[in-house]
């Protein structure tokens, strides 16, 4: 076989372009001739001969039955090439193929066995998701945590395994415990991984772990953020603090954690639970507190910094701390000067009054990933220690003034509701009850309504309103618009050290993006708080499962979002087939799949095995 190359010119822009044939050679007398087997189209990647000549063998090997033979790691497009087409000639039976016998080398120890086969018996049974559990279990074990369990937790090995496959099973299956023990027997292999049977897996037995693993929170936290740091050489120089909430649905009366706060969801009709998080700048967990719904931001840092240092891997030093400006309150900065911590946040509010920290310093361009232009520059502000870093951008400000042009927009639709309703049977029409209309308005948008000047016409008898009219005040752009503050006590600092620092803050937010949408944190349908606290961490565990997968991918070059990285995985199924042969007697054989080309590239990233056994072989009687 080999690849023939078509040059064709398009008729109205007259641009030439190659698309590609594979084809076959064969003899008629003492001529030979070719004829085209499939067309191949532009194939994006194959620049050369030789990648060209390649793809053909391999087609044509796959073809004879070779299928695991892979032909470079550096060159995985041509393998997903190779599989596309060979497929597609079988499946479309473009080539008059005979039957193989085998398609896989067992290893060198296990010997070649022969049976004669009814092939009209064969069925695929109990057909599972495989890949990314699997992916899960070595990332488990790289961090040890079923010799912790057993050894320093308590845990029976019957327990470890139960509390290992649940772990897995949020992180690959997010769900209810009801609905993970319908998947672990339905449709995963996790169960198998651990030798557990599946007729003894049931939402009481994921519920009663739960709680057992919450019950060592504080020492598998601690371990963890040991252990990552060990084993991916991490040193926690800078941490983040932020507070995150997760919303409840039902009227949880019996719970004292949900209460009815500031939703980050805009979940006002449902009471939440609030979850503080510190976190290193590589994504790793350190600590984790649950709170009550209705705790403000700023009032969790003193509990939590108190904690901090078990949870940190800094001896006789003390990591920065990156925070949002909710939780940045002089009360704050203050305590943590006192436990000598130094800070980078957010100021809270602009600073009206300040000057530049050098006279003869420049401000300082950088750009974002969209290449938007960033400038800064270290101010002082009278009267106060710590630094402060000037910050304007242009795509804040464009930002700021959609979001007012936006606000403006809604301000106005319902002024003409207002209007509208004036006229309608059954509309508000007394003056006091339209004025209240007009006032709850100015209160949903505070921003847009100081822009307006509002004119109610009443009747002769001062009771009703016959007209309403507005008046838009058009404001010069102001100097401020797209700037903001960040204010540090490091003494040593630097524009483009200090920018670098609060950006990887984003770390967090991915974080939080990971727990709620990922694994689904929220909503939470528990009752209790002891199920509901141990709900939230074993999400926390599931995470850390996450996040040590995604930091080593991401050191190969691998950035992909953990849903996605889910569904490559999960290519790869546990099979298993029976068979009928000679003697009245059946084969029962379970084998993982092949995984594919990227599939392969994350198990080589993360240097792991691509299944757990070759084969497992039955023989049973029909």
């Amino acid at each position: 076989m080999f690849i023939k190359t078509i040059v064709k010119t398009d008729k109205n822009t007259g641009k030439r372009y190659e698309y590609y044939r594979l084809c076959e050679g064969y003899r008629i007398g003492n001529s030979v001739r070719h004829r085209s087997i499939v067309s191949m189209g532009l194939l994006e990647g194959i620049g050369n001969k030789e990648d060209r000549k390649l793809l053909a063998d391999r087609i044509e090997s796959m073809l004879k039955g070779e299928m695991d033979m892979f032909v470079s790691l550096d060159k995985p497009h041509i393998e997903k090439y190779a599989r596309e087409f060979s497929n597609r000639i079988i499946n479309e039976k473009l080539l008059d193929i005979a039957p193989v016998a085998t398609t896989s080398k067992p290893p060198k120890d296990i010997p070649i066995e022969y049976e004669t086969v009814d092939t009209n018996s064969i069925k695929h049974e109990d057909v599972r998701e495989f890949g990314a559990e699997w992916m899960c279990k070595q990332t488990l074990e790289k961090l040890g945590m079923d010799s912790f369990l057993q050894q320093s937790a308590g845990f029976s090995k019957a327990n470890t395994g139960i509390a290992l496959m649940h772990i897995i099973s949020r992180a690959v299956y997010p769900a209810s415990e009801h609905k993970t023990a319908q998947w672990i027997k339905e449709n995963s292999s996790v169960s198998g991984l651990f030798d557990i049977p599946i007729n003894k897996v049931n939402r009481f037995k994921l519920y009663d772990i739960s709680k057992k693993l919450y019950q060592k929170k504080t020492g598998i936290e601690k371990y963890l953020s040991s252990k990552t740091n060990e084993i991916f050489d991490i040193q926690d120089k800078i941490i983040f603090y932020d507070l995150t909430n997760t919303y409840f649905e039902g009227r949880k009366a019996a719970s004292s954690l949900a209460k009815f706060g500031k939703s980050k969801e805009k979940r006002s009709d449902a009471k939440i639970v609030a979850m503080a998080a510190v976190i290193n700048a590589e994504g790793f967990l350190k600590y984790s507190r649950i709170y009550q719904g209705n705790i403000a931001d700023s009032k969790t840092l003193d509990k939590t910094i108190q904690e901090l240092s078990l949870g940190t891997s800094s001896t006789g030093r003390k990591p920065i701390i990156v925070m949002d400006a909710g939780i940045a309150t002089e009360e704050n900065t203050t305590m943590l000067k006192e436990k000598g911590y130094d800070y980078i946040c957010v100021n809270r509010v602009k600073l009206k009054e300040y000057k530049q920290a050098d006279a003869n310093g420049e401000t300082v361009t950088v750009y974002d990933k969209r290449e938007n232009p960033i400038e800064l520059k270290m101010v002082k502000k009278q009267d106060c220690p710590d630094s402060y870093m000037y910050v304007r951008s242009q795509q804040k400000t464009i930002k700021e003034a959609s979001m007012n042009e936006h606000f403006s927009q809604r301000y106005e639709q319902e002024l003409e509701n207002i209007r509208v309703a004036l006229g309608k049977k059954g509309g508000t029409k007394k003056l006091v009850k339209v004025w209240e209309r007009i006032g709850r308005l100015k209160q949903r948008y505070p921003t847009a309504n100081k822009y307006y000047k509002i004119e109610v016409t009443p009747d002769e008898q001062q009771d009703k309103a016959i007209d309403i009219k507005w008046s838009k005040t058009q404001l010069k752009p102001k100097s401020n618009e797209g700037v903001y503050f960040i204010r540090t006590s490091l003494k040593k600092k630097e524009e483009k050290t200090l920018w670098t620092i609060y950006n990887t803050l984003t770390e967090i937010e991915a974080t939080f993006r990971v727990l709620k949408t990922d694994l689904s944190l929220r909503p939470v349908f528990h009752k209790y708080d002891e199920n509901v606290e141990a709900h939230l961490f074993l999400g926390l565990l599931a995470y850390q499962v996450v996040a040590s997968i995604r930091f080593q991918l991401k050191d190969k070059g691998i950035n992909q979002d953990w849903r996605n990285i889910v569904r490559t995985m999960n290519t790869q199924k546990e099979i298993t087939s029976t068979m009928k042969i000679k003697n009245n007697t059946m084969i029962r054989i379970k084998k993982c799949s092949t995984p594919t080309v990227n599939a392969k590239k994350i198990y080589d990233a993360l240097n792991q095995k691509y299944q757990p056994y070759f084969m497992k072989k039955s023989v049973v009687p029909e």
